[in-house]
């Protein structure tokens, strides 16, 4: 039996004594988020009720009156200093907040609590940072907010970080390095992250970041976030795996992110992925996207991280729980999150959608661009990466896309940074002869020391080949770092509103475009894919990522058309502004010529007459250098005038002329595959001549472009691996 001074005094009792006890809220104070709280009266109100002030010596109570009095009144200084809501308020707040927090289970404390007295002459205190102010509460839905407007901002934010915490099927990793754990603090502060994140961790420091993940020469790169990515989700697994695996699918988070520097202008960018199993035990898949983030501090950039990385992670699992028929009560097929009996369907090109579509909630796309994406992994076997990257310019997450020679997804700072280019633009319907000596002559002159390409007969330079590279061309030096970039865009200026050839009313026929990339790609060139119509756009573009020389070819044909003023009708300044801020950029225009459809003469960019109210403009330009004619043509390729088109028409014609307009193998895959309305003859079918499906697109495009064929070493072979000081010829392409 308890001694009599350590009995409780029953409830009754308490009320008629005279004097009364130190209500069981004193327990605990909270100023801020700091929490001031004495040991032993915290270890008494958790264990045991508390025996009453009138079996306790007496010397205490003028001391614990006094004690209780000041507590008291520092606790109406600091809710009217801090915002804090009323004493009953926040006792009230702070109990919801504990019993979702699963600290509201003990009943002895829940009964404690509820049978307290009050103090004379005083509310019963009960300061918590789990309750804050009503006028706050709203700002607390954004870790990033600092405003009464935040719970409406980041509404769809906290409730997909809520519903993750509230699926019994996820338990995972959160890594981050670089602007703070802002993906992993969401999932904290909405509540119920003890059912989701086993470990969240920060290796900001790069020894301790080696000593995990293993050395790097760069922090913020796709290798470095691949080796987070493996490092967690194993060390999370194999620890796991056996005490929750059944009913468990793991996952791990990792982010690698540089964000604004104080003082500097730097390039804010970073890698975010997601391991993950689709159901238990199933093996995993990769999701990894590349961002850039625009906003002009660091903290709204911490603050963007943390919804975009809330939003990746949601859609993630939100497309493998749709896949997997999983239901609000688990996974479908077992009870409690039992694994299914049946594996989960791959998706395919709905996945995409699903997870782009949610990317940029509660965001604005001023704020950052997603650039590029990347699925791996048996449950994204369906998803091909150059559908998801056309998708990520469609849908507007960023701008443009690159592609290697590969078929691979490019992140652009990485392939463009510190790089030379010659960019080329057009629909490539199809490669032609005209367009592979548009290319090489480009490639000469832009490549070449002036002083080796001048004098003799530029017009017959590339008529004595030596091993597809006309002699003159052998002599020639390639400068370092320099890219080959063909660029297909969605918006071509020559189409005056028309549909491209590869795309229809209900948006970009894919496999077409596929076709395009495809025969790009197997000729050793980097592809871009963009939403770019004016030109200035593209140099802008490129200049983001290099500060050395940028060359986009053309044709007389499109540069008469930039210099008409419809192009520019919707800028307040007209033609002026767009050329302006086309001549900020460390741009020029290489222009292959033309002959006069009518009196057959040779029409350069020195020689070339615009729009009359425009040549004036041109005049200067040209006198600038930003206009820079190119010497080296074959004329009698141009003596053919529009050679795409008249290609197809003998295509469909059902002539022989158009196989001495094309690079042999573009012949061969027209007649390989039907392109372009080819119809063999019904003597010699082809069945295949050894062309591969990935270059039977070859055919699939026109307009201003780029070549290939025998010669294209010049700029494919000599200048695709980007290094060395070597000569343009030698190697057919």
């Amino acid at each position: 039996m308890q001694p009599s001074s350590l009995r409780p005094t029953p409830p009754a009792r308490a009320a008629t004594t005279t004097t009364r006890p130190l209500a069981a809220p004193f327990a605990r104070l909270h100023i801020g988020s700091v929490g001031v709280a004495s040991a032993a009266s915290v270890a008494t109100a958790t264990a045991t009720p508390r025996p009453s002030l009138a079996r306790r010596p007496s010397g205490l109570r003028p001391l614990l009156a006094v004690s209780c009095w000041l507590l008291c009144v520092c606790s109406r200084v600091l809710a009217r200093e801090t915002g804090r809501a009323s004493v009953c308020e926040s006792a009230r707040l702070a109990r919801e907040c504990a019993k979702r927090e699963g600290e509201g289970g003990d009943t002895k404390k829940s009964a404690l609590a509820a049978h307290q007295p009050s103090l004379p002459h005083a509310t019963p205190l009960h300061i918590s940072f789990l309750a804050p102010h009503p006028q706050r509460a709203a700002a607390a839905s954004s870790p990033g907010s600092s405003d009464s407007s935040g719970a409406s901002r980041f509404a769809a934010t906290a409730g997909k970080a809520l519903a993750i915490n509230l699926n019994p099927k996820w338990y995972g990793v959160f890594a981050e390095i670089g602007a703070g754990q802002e993906v992993a603090r969401w999932f904290f502060r909405v509540g119920g992250a003890a059912g989701t994140i086993a470990k969240s961790v920060s290796a900001y420091d790069m020894l301790i970041s080696d000593t995990m993940y293993g050395a790097a020469a760069r922090y913020v790169t796709r290798e470095r976030v691949e080796a987070m990515l493996e490092y967690e989700y194993l060390s999370c697994f194999l620890n796991l795996r056996k005490q929750r695996g059944r009913s468990t699918a793991f996952f791990a988070f990792a982010d690698t992110v540089v964000a604004r520097a104080f003082g500097r202008d730097n390039e804010c960018h970073g890698w975010l992925g997601l391991k993950f199993q689709p159901t238990p035990g199933a093996p995993p898949s990769t999701v990894m996207l590349h961002v850039r983030m625009f906003d002009r501090t660091a903290q709204e950039q911490q603050e963007a991280l943390g919804v975009l990385g809330v939003n990746f992670v949601s859609g993630v699992l939100s497309a493998a729980d749709a896949a997997c028929g999983v239901t609000k009560r688990g996974v479908a097929g077992g009870p409690g999150g039992a694994a299914p009996a049946h594996a989960p369907t791959p998706p395919g090109g709905e996945v995409i959608d699903f997870i782009l579509a949610a990317l940029l909630d509660d965001l604005d796309r001023s704020r950052l661009e997603v650039d590029a994406i990347d699925f791996a992994g048996p449950f994204f076997a369906a998803v091909d990466n150059r559908v998801a990257a056309l998708r990520l310019v469609q849908q507007g997450l960023c701008d443009a896309a690159l592609f290697d020679p590969s078929g691979a997804l490019l992140v652009p700072h990485d392939a463009l940074y510190k790089k030379n280019v010659l960019a080329v633009r057009g629909r490539f319907r199809p490669f032609t002869n005209l367009h592979n000596d548009m290319l090489m002559a480009a490639a000469q002159q832009f490549f070449c020391d002036n002083s080796s390409s001048a004098g003799g007969d530029v017009g017959s330079s590339l008529s004595s080949p030596v091993d597809g590279v006309a002699s003159a061309s052998t002599e020639c030096v390639v400068r370092d770092d320099t890219l080959v970039l063909l660029e297909l865009t969605t918006r071509d200026m020559m189409e005056g509103g028309d549909l491209l050839d590869w795309t229809s009313n209900s948006g970009i026929q894919e496999d077409a475009f596929l076709q395009r990339i495809d025969a790009l790609a197997t000729m050793g060139y980097t592809v871009m894919i963009s939403n770019y119509r004016r030109y200035f756009k593209l140099a802008a573009y490129l200049s983001t990522f290099t500060q050395e020389p940028i060359v986009i070819a053309m044709g007389v044909p499109t540069l008469r058309e930039l210099f008409k003023d419809k192009h520019y009708a919707d800028l307040p300044g007209g033609i002026l502004e767009g050329f302006g801020r086309l001549l900020k950029f460390s741009v020029q225009l290489f222009v292959y010529p033309t002959l006069d459809p009518k009196t057959g003469e040779l029409v350069t960019a020195a020689n070339l007459k615009v729009d009359p109210q425009a040549q004036k403009l041109y005049e200067f330009i040209l006198e600038r250098g930003t206009i820079v004619p190119v010497a080296a043509f074959d004329r009698e390729l141009l003596q053919h005038g529009d050679v795409s088109k008249r290609v197809a028409e003998s295509i469909r014609a059902g002539t022989a002329e158009w196989e001495g307009l094309v690079p042999h193998h573009v012949r061969d895959q027209i007649k390989a595959f039907n392109l372009l309305g080819y119809r063999p003859a019904p003597a010699a079918l082809p069945r295949g001549n050894g062309v591969g499906g990935a270059t039977s697109a070859l055919l699939a495009g026109e307009g201003e472009g780029v070549a290939v064929g025998e010669g294209a070493a010049v700029a494919a072979a000599a200048v695709g691996g980007g290094g060395g000081k070597k000569g343009v010829g030698g190697k057919r392409a």
